[in-house]
């Protein structure tokens, strides 16, 4: 049996050790699990979509309604809004021990309010809007009954090709961090069972963003070393802020099912990391152990899942038909059976559900909470901060007051279903603000705004582009806003080619040939290669995806009523050949000295080794000074801070938001480590002409690497620390030694 006698010792030493910060649900817990027979506690266990629940009658409806009736469901999924989740409700209070029902859903980036995708959030670099965001998505979601959210997303994630790679917040451990703790402190409020607040869920656990080519469900294999030190931290960072759950991942690691996998959930997550919370699967990844080929059938399936750790099967079914056979066969200890319904049931009686099954499901605050007006002007801000300004040549924006005609071109200029992409819930999205629509209310009657598709998202229709010319010839400046469609990224979302689809970069050169200045709004989920536009347009705008007021925002941008401050959370490639592409990479024996050296070098024959644009890369409208380092001492001690300091100074015209990024590199270790690690960074605004002193508290545990059958080690020896605006653009830096 794997692991069987282990896992068993590792749950009763829990329960003898058992945290009793809460004991009057803890009582309450023991009380009602008394009461439990073994199917009623398998039946905790099994989490079913309710799509067929509010719909016609047919065989599934009425067993799934059954199940729940009869205590036999612990969890819905995707059934929302006052009415049905009411409705349900009531029906699992029909059963014998009337435990309420977990309502869940993939609340993403929003719920009615759509914010920008997440990917676009963490360009932001702003952790007060990025957890505003997820509040007030999870206001509007728990006003509609909803009571759990399937994110935040926290895998790190170094290849594009990847669509999920929309949903987290890019390539780098330390961002990723400071982020996943910014959501699940956004989700989650101030407390489990407030009703302006849902239980988060970090997933996927673990390591999911590095599936093998960027392919969907793909397998994962790495060292433990880059398991730990890049891909786990986010994991914990969440857990830290409190996440109530955590999701498994689809991936198997170095071949094991993360489903299956003791290593993550019983040694790490429940043992390492003391966490009380309760672990569900993805959707039917226990199903899945069968065509993997890890398990022979279901029941092994279920076997294994419930061994490794995972509490809830999320459409498996394999818990509600093999569980209680291996039970009674004695292939699983019911200690294991407790564990995690003790865990479920905690959260339930954390929630308040079993004072109030009905807590979430209020008629008049669902309808005061979706009516809030102020959530449209907070989805605004956001919306503009997550803008990254890759190019502005000659000063090309912000648009000047003179312009009086503007073309406005492209496939994305009107589209309005594509701003939500993908995992929108209740949005409305006929009600977004386009492009055009922004443009049009900030320029009218001032300047004359004229349109022109030119081309398709993804053909190769050509006869668009007369018109689209025409136009162009007669503007003052040429706005065109190209990119990929809304539904290109996202789950089971992977792509080969990452240039823009159809013939949008032909379309692009056509409108150049006119000799008008061209700024380019580029819409993604995803870093996209386009080298004619990086090359010959006069300003690029990279807007991602930014949800329902992604119009406003843009034309705030590009009016200059805000200056952007966004700043890339991810690598741009030149090609796809360069991936993955990251700026943490380790250095070789034969390094670059300068580009275009490429003898005996680890270097391309066909290509500059250099990203089109590095992580943390972001312009501004105005220019920023950096000057006078300074460091407390230049011989830290383990166990002490060595406190940064430097002036930044708005050297320009425009008041401005500048990210500031603290790079380190251990410069010799018994393992070689990246040429550089961000370790801090900070967001300034500054007025024209005003400075400020900005300070870094690095603690010497943030010199920490991962060492196989050490654990997290600090080495003696000489660090340069760097502050820069992007990981390619050091600014200032200094030697120091870690004694």
């Amino acid at each position: 049996m794997r692991g069987k006698q282990l896992l068993f010792c590792l749950l009763t030493m829990a329960a003898l050790t058992a945290s009793a910060q809460n004991k009057p649900i803890k009582k309450r817990v023991d009380s009602l699990l008394k009461l439990m027979t073994l199917k009623e506690k398998i039946g905790q266990l099994n989490q079913y979509s309710g799509r067929e629940l509010t719909g016609p009658a047919s065989n599934r409806k009425n067993n799934l309604l059954n199940d729940i009736r009869s205590g036999m469901v612990g969890s819905m999924l995707n059934v929302k809004g006052v009415k049905d989740t009411r409705e349900i409700q009531a029906a699992a209070l029909q059963s014998r021990l009337k435990i309420p029902l977990l309502f869940s859903l993939d609340v993403i980036h929003g719920y009615k309010t759509v914010f920008p995708v997440p990917l676009a959030e963490a360009a932001s670099w702003d952790m007060e809007a990025i957890g505003q965001s997820a509040h007030i998505a999870a206001k509007e979601a728990a006003a509609s009954g909803i009571h759990w959210t399937f994110a935040p997303m926290v895998d790190i994630a170094r290849d594009p090709r990847w669509g999920r790679i929309m949903e987290g917040a890019g390539e780098d451990t330390y961002l990723g961090s400071a982020i996943a703790k910014a959501r699940v402190l956004g989700f989650q409020g101030k407390k489990l069972g407030a009703t302006d607040a849902v239980m988060a869920c970090v997933k996927h656990f673990a390591a999911y963003g590095a599936a093998v080519a960027g392919r969907d469900y793909n397998p994962v294999d790495m060292s433990e070393q880059m398991l730990h030190e890049v891909y786990l931290p986010p994991f914990k960072a969440a857990l830290d802020a409190g996440a109530a759950t955590f999701m498994n991942s689809f991936n198997t690691l170095n071949g094991v099912p993360a489903t299956a996998s003791s290593y993550l959930q019983r040694d790490i997550l429940k043992g390492a990391w003391k966490y009380s919370g309760f672990v569900v699967s993805d959707w039917g990844s226990i199903r899945e152990m069968v065509p993997w080929g890890y398990a022979q059938n279901l029941s092994e399936a279920a076997q294994y899942a419930i061994l490794a750790g995972s509490d809830m099967d999320m459409e498996s079914e394999a818990y509600k038909k093999e569980l209680e056979k291996l039970v009674l066969a004695g292939k699983v200890n019911s200690v294991l059976i407790d564990d995690a319904v003790r865990r479920i049931l905690t959260k339930k009686f954390e929630l308040g559900l079993f004072d109030d099954p009905y807590k979430f499901s209020d008629f008049q605050r669902e309808e005061r909470v979706m009516q809030d007006k102020s959530h449209a002007a907070i989805a605004r801000s956001v919306a503009r901060s997550s803008v990254v300004l890759l190019k502005n040549e000659l000063n090309t924006l912000p648009l000047k007051t003179g312009i009086k005609k503007i073309a406005l071109i492209g496939p994305l200029a009107t589209a309005k279903t594509d701003l939500a992409s993908t995992w929108t819930v209740y949005a409305d999205t006929l009600s977004m603000t386009s492009v055009y629509e922004g443009l049009k209310e900030k320029y009218s009657p001032v300047a004359e705004l004229t349109y022109a598709k030119g081309c398709n998202l993804n053909d190769q229709d050509t006869t668009g582009f007369k018109s689209a010319v025409e136009l162009a010839g007669k503007a003052d400046v040429v706005v065109m806003v190209l990119g990929e469609a809304g539904d290109m990224t996202g789950e089971a979302k992977s792509r080969t080619d990452l240039s823009l689809p159809g013939r949008q970069e032909a379309l692009f050169r056509a409108v150049k040939a006119t000799g008008k200045k061209i700024v380019v709004v580029l819409m993604a989920g995803r870093p996209l290669i386009f080298n004619s536009i990086a090359q010959q347009a006069d300003a690029i705008v990279y807007a991602f995806w930014l949800g329902a007021e992604a119009g406003h925002a843009v034309a705030d941008v590009l009016s200059g009523d805000y200056n952007p401050s966004g700043k890339l959370p991810v690598t741009f490639p030149r090609s796809v050949g360069q991936i993955p592409l990251f700026y943490n990479y380790l250095n070789t024996g034969r390094p670059i000295s300068k580009e275009g050296d490429i003898h005996y070098r680890s270097a391309y024959m066909d290509s500059p080794n250099s990203p089109r644009y590095a992580f943390g890369y972001g312009l501004s409208y105005t220019s920023f000074d950096y000057s006078n380092l300074k460091m407390s001492t230049d011989f830290l001690k383990k166990g002490q801070d060595l406190t940064v300091s430097f002036t930044l100074k708005n050297t320009g015209e425009y008041t401005g938001e500048e990210v500031v990024q603290l790079y380190i590199q251990d410069k010799v270790a018994s393992i070689v480590r990246p040429v550089k690690e961000l370790k801090g960074f900070e967001k300034i605004n500054l007025k024209p002409g005003e400075r400020k002193i900005v300070k870094f508290v690095l603690p010497a545990s943030q010199l920490a690497f991962y060492k196989p059958g050490a654990g997290w080690v600090t080495e003696a020896g000489a660090f340069k620390l760097m502050i820069g605006s992007a990981s390619d653009q050091i600014r200032l830096e200094q030697t120091f030694n870690l004694n």
